[in-house]
Parts: structure tokens; C-alpha cells; sequence
């Protein structure tokens, strides 16, 4: 598909690969911190992190055919994601407080590194990615806020 990217697109489906990746891995962390919350805040925490995990899920989908619109495949196994992601796994229990700091990590992360392939996507003069990824940007801001003041 031609979609008029003035350079190699490959460099900005391979960034955008990445920012699912990124996406995929703390869509999974934060389900298994849904399922695993305990403590006193454990029904508003359950609440709010399916409402994330929700969110991302959409994001997901509309990041990977954003990909497949520049002509690539998307990755779509946990070997690919965990080749792609910056998103640390978990591997061990953790407290909710904890967990509310992972996830607002998580986000702060993709937004950092979102950012970057905004600006690479305006240079590429791909004004459709660069949107698809701002608006991400603005979604993880947004969530990141909420995480920390959790712990406020």
C-alpha cells in the first residue's frame, strides 16, 4: 500500500510495533494486577484497572492496524512482544501500592517513548500515525496522573 511516507516506512512500522508491544505487555500487567489486588482500596483498584485494561485492549487493536496500514505485520506473540517491549514483566507479588507505582511507570514509559515516534512520524510526514500515537500520549498522561495520586 502506498501511503505517500516520503522515507523508509519500515523504520516507523518497526516504532509502532514497539509502542504495541509496550501496549500489549501492560495491557497483561495490568489484568493480572485486576485479578490479584488485595487490601482495603481492593474493589475501587479492581474496578479502575479493568477499566485500563479495557481501554488498552481498543488501543491494541487500533495500534496493529495501524501497523498492517503501513504495509507490515503486526506482532502478535509473546515471544515478539517481549522482543519488542521496554514494559518489564512481573514476576513477583506484589502490594497494592506496588502495583499502582508499576503501572504508572508502565504508562509514564509509553508516553516517553511515544512521544519520540511522534516527532519521527512529522518528519516522516505521517500525519495519521503521529495523531494515532498523540492521542495515546494524552491517554497514558491522563492515567499516569490517576495512578499516582493513589499514592498521594
Amino acid at each position: 500500500m502506498n501511503i505517500d511516507i516520503n522515507r523508509d516506512k519500515a523504520i516507523i512500522g518497526n516504532a509502532v510495533s514497539s509502542v504495541l508491544a509496550d501496549t500489549y505487555t501492560l495491557y497483561l500487567k495490568t489484568q493480572n494486577y485486576h485479578w490479584n489486588v488485595t487490601g482495603a482500596r481492593f474493589h475501587q483498584l479492581h474496578k479502575l484497572f479493568e477499566e485500563q485494561y479495557t481501554e488498552m485492549a481498543e488501543a491494541i487493536d487500533e495500534i496493529a492496524e495501524r501497523v498492517r496500514s503501513l504495509g507490515f505485520r503486526p506482532p502478535g506473540t509473546f515471544k515478539e512482544f517481549l522482543a519488542l517491549t521496554s514494559i518489564p514483566e512481573e514476576t513477583v507479588k506484589l502490594n497494592a501500592d506496588e502495583m499502582i507505582k508499576n503501572l504508572a511507570d508502565g504508562h509514564e514509559m509509553i508516553s516517553s517513548k511515544t512521544r519520540e515516534i511522534v516527532v519521527m512520524a512529522h518528519d516522516f510526514k505521517d500525519d495519521v500515525t503521529a495523531d494515532l500515537l498523540t492521542s495515546r500520549i494524552k491517554t497514558h498522561e491522563k492515567t499516569t496522573w490517576m495512578l499516582k495520586s493513589f499514592l498521594e
